[in-house]
């Protein structure tokens, strides 16, 4: 996937790393640490090796905060629930409804922030006795966010408090639609506000305009955990639980959801920096122990064998509790996350994991199609391509539409919408690139009168517009965005943490570098350039993978994996029976599979080294 790390801007002040200009993937190799004097400097006051200390400086990571930073705890991290506005509104409405036995339903996304959201919360309110339901809205039928329709269905089915997670911030005319048929609605939401806020009893959301909140880089099941921290507390306050150990009813430990904060708070790719990351790194923890059954089950459909990482959740649990939103039924993931049933949640794992089959044929075709339109348009040079790609058919499913924005993103390089069009109406998704705010651009071109609706994140966006409004809307993304974009096309590069030998790969050296993580968004994953080194061994396995043995000057070697290799020159170069000399990058891993630990590098790119000549 397309990241900041991996598009950026020409830097004509500084030199290549090793030198490599253009590699077999055709990125320039460039470091990530900026200021050598400052790694040192960590690498003295905290005694840690070169490579891992280049790394944290490379984060801006200051030489006080490296102790916090390596052990990040929720007591240092996670501020108090009441900074942000309108909390003590929501957890005040909240807790008489609890109290009182009011009916509360959760009006969640589809996706795996608003699920997990859901399912956090429902687990929540039915630990403390709240009178609890859920409602997912159809991605195809009902579209994003609370709707008029479902908010009075709910109101009518006796319900006296919604609460949205992960949606509503933009949700003008259905939640005044619910407060004049008195239905009582709070917003938990992360989304871009406008100025103008939605008529509900509290909005709760760390980018309002007007809230000073430094934590506006949260997931919205992140805001959520804060709203159970809050509700929870006030609830111990007013003697909801028997605290003298006399079978009462007892005072949740909260602790145990942080594995549904740390899939949601990951799969929605926020910066794994502050409070993210310290909920990462305690929700792993909890993952690891397997008590959501939910959660388990869809490890085991996606052969998940080894503890949890980052890099397990955005790419095998993610998308499978996605793709029920995506292709098959919106509410599948929430009741997966929600529910204690062996039974059931073993079936549901099976559907999920097939309809993420389903999905995946789906995208395909898709995105063949979308290359094929902007290639038709463009030409393969791609002369005259628009600052912003705005691509649309008939039929294309809105399902997957996001997911080919970012691929388009990634071919690119530019912010590109998908829009699937059904009749006169479209539904579009988008995706960014590092310095374009496409949320502003978004609510810009609907505060302009080119939507229906829409709304977005920096990074990620989604709108509805009308067929006769396409060109418009082209036009002004185009005209808005180039700016920001700036003049000179972005250069893919590779960023690169630190040079090592083979020699050097150690299994104590990965188990620090993974006090670093966990890694994503905010804090790339540590990528290392193993130098001067030869393919000992290669052999192709699935489709178009090389597993191959890299061997150095000194015979220090590792083994190593890259995927995918077949579509570019590096397969072919690992799989060279000359053995040219390389220079070979990639991510360092502790592979435990079957009881046994040994260090493998995961090949990302390779680039000849000086005197070497590739076939």
């Amino acid at each position: 996937m397309l990241t900041p790390d991996n598009l950026h801007r020409p830097r004509a002040d500084r030199t290549a790393f090793l030198g490599v200009e253009r590699s077999l993937t055709g990125r320039r190799w460039a470091a990530r640490l900026a200021d050598e004097r400052a790694a040192l400097a960590i690498a003295q006051r905290h005694g840690l090796p070169d490579a891992v200390a280049r790394l944290l400086a490379a984060r801006d990571i200051e030489l006080d905060a490296v102790p916090d930073f390596l052990e990040p705890t929720l007591r240092r991290f996670l501020p108090d629930p009441l900074h942000l506005k309108d909390m003590d509104t929501a957890v005040a409405r909240l807790v008489r409804a609890v109290q009182g036995g009011e009916r509360i339903v959760v009006f969640g996304d589809y996706d795996v922030d608003g699920a997990t959201s859901s399912a956090l919360l429902l687990r929540f309110f039915r630990s403390v006795d709240g009178n609890i339901g859920v409602y997912i809205p159809d991605r195809r039928k009902e579209g994003y966010g609370p709707n008029t329709a479902a908010l009075l269905k709910i109101k009518a089915e006796g319900a006296a408090v919604v609460v949205t997670v992960d949606c509503g911030i933009t949700a003008f005319e259905p939640l005044a639609e619910a407060k004049r048929a008195g239905l009582d609605t709070i917003v938990i939401d992360h989304h871009m506000a406008e100025i103008a806020l939605p008529e509900a009893i509290a909005v709760v959301d760390p980018n309002r305009i007007d809230d000073a909140s430094p934590h506006k880089q949260m997931a919205a099941v992140g805001v959520a955990f804060l709203l159970a921290v809050g509700v929870n507390r006030a609830l111990r306050e007013a003697g909801w639980y028997d605290t003298a150990g006399n079978g009462g009813r007892p005072e949740p430990d909260l602790r145990q959801w942080l594995d549904l904060v740390a899939l949601g708070t990951v799969c929605d790719v926020v910066p794994l920096t502050g409070v993210n990351r310290a909920l990462v790194c305690h929700g792993l923890k909890v993952m690891a122990a397997r008590r959501n059954p939910g959660l388990a089950a869809l490890a085991d459909v996606a052969r998940l064998k080894e503890p949890p990482g980052a890099y397990h959740l955005g790419f095998l649990l993610g998308p499978r509790v996605n793709a029920g939103g995506r292709v098959g039924q919106a509410d599948l993931g929430a009741r997966l996350l929600s529910s204690d049933d062996p039974h059931e949640v073993g079936a549901l794992a099976l559907r999920l994991d097939e309809f993420n089959a389903e999905r995946r044929a789906i995208e395909r075709e898709v995105l063949d199609q979308a290359i094929s339109r902007v290639e038709g348009l463009y030409g393969p040079d791609r002369k005259g391509l628009p600052a912003a790609l705005v691509v649309e058919s008939d039929g294309w499913h809105v399902g997957v539409i996001g997911i080919v924005a970012s691929r388009l993103v990634e071919r690119y390089g530019r912010p590109a919408f998908v829009i699937g069009l059904d009749g006169d109406l479209g539904k579009g998704s988008g995706r960014s690139v590092r310095g374009v705010d496409l949320g502003a651009a978004v609510i810009a071109a609907r505060q302009a009168g080119l939507l229906v609706n829409g709304g977005g994140h920096a990074m990620a966006a989604g709108l509805t517009v009308t067929r006769e409004a396409l060109p418009g809307l082209a036009q002004f993304l185009d005209e808005r965005i180039a700016p920001q974009l700036g003049a000179a096309p972005p250069v893919r590069e590779l960023g690169i943490d630190a040079a090592l030998s083979p020699g050097a790969a150690t299994r104590e050296l990965v188990g620090m570098i993974e006090r670093a993580g966990p890694f994503g968004a905010g804090n790339a994953l540590p990528r290392f350039a193993l130098t001067g080194v030869r393919v000992s061994y290669a052999q192709p396995v699935g489709e178009g993978h090389v597993r191959c043995t890299l061997v150095g000057a000194e015979r220090g070697r590792v083994d190593a994996i890259a995927f995918r290799a077949g579509q570019s020159a590096l397969g072919p170069a690992l799989l060279d029976p000359a053995r040219p000399i390389l220079h070979v990058a990639g991510a360092l891993r502790i592979d435990r599979f079957g009881g046994r630990e040994t260090v493998r590098l995961q090949i990302d790119d390779a680039a000849a080294a000086a005197g070497s000549v590739l076939a």
